[in-house]
Parts: structure tokens; C-alpha cells; sequence
């Protein structure tokens, strides 16, 4: 059973979706979490967390902020004495082909996607390096391993992030802390509810377990790489796709 009772845990892009369900689930296995997103955006999910009994608090945090993160990091650290997960959430699409791809759509969803979370690693490995653990998980996307037309810049922030995670695994396993990635495949969630009948079908039949995916589906992997029973797991990625790429 997985139990994160003491545990303080930061989620990035926690307002809604798969943010929002890693937030729950996280405090409902006992974390005390920091939900971290743009402006008030998280309060909801905190007062949804609180109202069943859970411990979470909103934090105002734009992930392309460097100076930002930092301070971000910090305050938790001063304010818990410690931060045991640390779950890289935010994330942007910016969609079109490439051939009509503006620079400035690729570095948007670079920087949100990817650099912020160099950035917020980098931070949060410091406390968890004096602390001799942690554990950081970055939510990816099966389109950063199987690629998609029209996402040139997305499917390559997310194929990053692997390669990113793979690497600073090997960095510090040593010190007690693993970093594990979660690639969701196509996740119910505010987007894909914009798909049409005939869309949603269409996808359904791709994959083998045919429905969609939950953002539970995702909280629930999450909590268990950010868990005791994960402790031997690191530069891994947990597919949570239905078997739509294996």
C-alpha cells in the first residue's frame, strides 16, 4: 500500500486535469502538497483537497521564471524543513505543421515544457541532495516517443524531458534520489473533451484497452514512483497509454 504520509510534495501545472488529479491523489496517499500554477489558478484544487480532508496549499508560480522556481523552491523548504517529490506538471501546446511553424511557438512550448523543468530540477536536487532523498517525476507524453505531425515542438519538449530524466538520473542515484519520467497517452482531459464523437471513436479504436485514459490513470503512477515501493526505480518511463505505443 502506498503511504506518503509526511511526505511534502510540489506539483507544477496543478489547476486542472492531470495536474489537478496528481494533487489529490498525492494528498490523498497522506502528502502535504504544494499546488503550484499561474496566478490563483490552483485554488480550487487545494480547497478540493481540503474539503475531503487532505493538506495542500496554492502557490503562484510561472515555470518560465527561473528566479521564480528558485525562490518557489526555497519557500517550501523554509516553510516544511524539507521537499521529498517534486512532480514537473506545466506544460503548453502550440500546434501546426513545421513548414508554417513560428519561432516563437517553438520556443514557448520549449521553454515550458522543457526548460522549466531543468530549471525546477535543478533547484529542488539541492535540498534533496542535503537530505539524501527524494524523488522527481516529470510527466511527459507518448507523442515524445512515437512523434506527431503537426507537434514537431511539442513531441520534441517531451522526447527532451526523457533524455533530460534519463541523464540526471544517472546523476544522482547515488544520493538517494530517483528520477523517473510518466508518458500519458491520450488523457481525458479539457482538450481532448473538444474532440468530436466521431474523433473520439476514431482514436478509441487505436488503442488496445479502448477508451481513453483518466488523469487518476496517471495520478495513481505518479504516486507510486513517488512512493517507498518505487525506491529501486529510476531513469525510468511508465507508459500510462492503454497500449496505444509500446
Amino acid at each position: 500500500m502506498i503511504d506518503l504520509t509526511n511526505r511534502i510534495a510540489l506539483v507544477t501545472g496543478a489547476s486542472r486535469g492531470i495536474g489537478r488529479a496528481i494533487v489529490e491523489a498525492l494528498a490523498k496517499q497522506g502528502a502535504s502538497v504544494v499546488a503550484a500554477s499561474r496566478g490563483d489558478n490552483a485554488v480550487p484544487t487545494v480547497e478540493a483537497v481540503r474539503a475531503s480532508g487532505g493538506r495542500a496549499e496554492a502557490l503562484s508560480l510561472d515555470v518560465t521564471d527561473p528566479a521564480a522556481i528558485e525562490r518557489a523552491v526555497q519557500e517550501v523548504v523554509a516553510k516544511h524543513g524539507r521537499i521529498d517529490v517534486v512532480v514537473s506538471n506545466a506544460g503548453i501546446t502550440r500546434d501546426g505543421l513545421l513548414l508554417r511553424m513560428k519561432r516563437d511557438d517553438w520556443d514557448a512550448v520549449l521553454a515550458t515544457n522543457l526548460t522549466a523543468t531543468f530549471t525546477l530540477c535543478q533547484a529542488a536536487l539541492k535540498p534533496m541532495i542535503k537530505q539524501r532523498g527524494g524523488r522527481f517525476v516529470a510527466i511527459s507524453s507518448v507523442v515524445g516517443q512515437s512523434g506527431n505531425a503537426g507537434q514537431a515542438n511539442y513531441a520534441a519538449s517531451k522526447a527532451g524531458l526523457i533524455g533530460f530524466c534519463k541523464s540526471v538520473a544517472r546523476e544522482v542515484a547515488s544520493r538517494g534520489i530517483t528520477v523517473n519520467v510518466v508518458a500519458p497517452g491520450l488523457i481525458e482531459t479539457d482538450m481532448t473533451r473538444a474532440l468530436t464523437d466521431d474523433s473520439r471513436g476514431d482514436w478509441a479504436s487505436k488503442i488496445p484497452l479502448g477508451r481513453l485514459g483518466s488523469p487518476a490513470d496517471v495520478a495513481h503512477a505518479v504516486c507510486f514512483l513517488a512512493s517507498d515501493e518505487a525506491s529501486y526505480i529510476t531513469g525510468h518511463v511508465l507508459a500510462v497509454n492503454g497500449g496505444m505505443y509500446t
